[in-house]
């Protein structure tokens, strides 16, 4: 068997785990939320540590964050649009009914 083929079938057990799921859905959103922030950083042409200062966090958290490294609270996303002068909208969207 491939190395592939081992990796998909280690993806797929794993993801059929309790919780996987959801564990996967918030690192994906941990990860946007991230990347969103870094263009908006570096549209100012600001560095981390420039944000870091503007936010009143350190500049590892902020490179953590930037990775999708850890899972925002409101107030830390708070922090960053106020730095990015942006603002923080959480909304709910249903989803289409099933077929």
């Amino acid at each position: 068997m491939s190395g592939q083929g081992n990796w998909r079938e280690l993806r797929d057990r794993r993801m059929a785990e309790p919780g996987a799921a959801e564990a996967y859905e918030a690192t994906r959103l941990a990860y946007e939320l991230g990347r969103t922030v870094r263009g908006m950083r570096e549209g100012r042409d600001w560095s981390q540590s420039d944000l870091a200062r503007a936010a009143g966090m350190t500049q590892s958290a902020v490179a953590r964050f930037e990775a999708g490294g850890t899972i925002p609270t409101l107030p830390v996303l708070e922090r960053l649009a106020r730095a990015l002068d942006a603002d923080v909208e959480v909304r709910l969207t249903p989803r289409a009914p099933a077929a």
